[in-house]
């Protein structure tokens, strides 16, 4: 599967497989958007031992797009602070809706703000 086909399915799932650095034994399901062809994550939780802040130590991970892996690096993007509008009206456009509202309009808060990393495909 392509590089492309990743953010494709990203784009057209609401659960996106991760798994953070190399420790981590299962993948966690989590939502991600896609913003210019860039892939991002906001942390939903502030736990010691959360994706984000294993990525913060351990860049390298992998996420799942249905049966396919891709590995990734993770990084807070430079350009966050002009990318951030972007990315809080894809969450709201993908998932603001049913169930869901309550956290879409959270995680576009500046706590979680502050917890969003890029998620930058390895090509194989």
């Amino acid at each position: 599967m392509s590089n492309y086909s990743a953010i494709e399915y990203i784009n057209n799932n609401n659960l996106i497989g991760i798994k953070a650095g190399h420790s981590r034994p299962d993948f966690l399901n989590i939502w991600m958007v896609v913003v210019e062809d860039r892939i991002f994550a906001r942390s939903w939780g502030f736990a010691e031992k959360s994706w984000y802040n294993t990525f913060s130590k351990d860049p390298q991970g992998q996420i799942k797009c249905g049966d396919d892996i891709f590995p990734v690096t993770a990084t807070i993007p430079d350009d966050i602070e002009s990318i951030t509008e972007k990315i809080n009206l894809a969450y709201l456009s993908k998932y603001n809706k049913g169930h869901n509202i309550k956290y879409a309009r959270g995680i576009i808060k500046e706590e979680h703000v502050q917890k969003t990393m890029e998620f930058i495909l390895v090509r194989q």
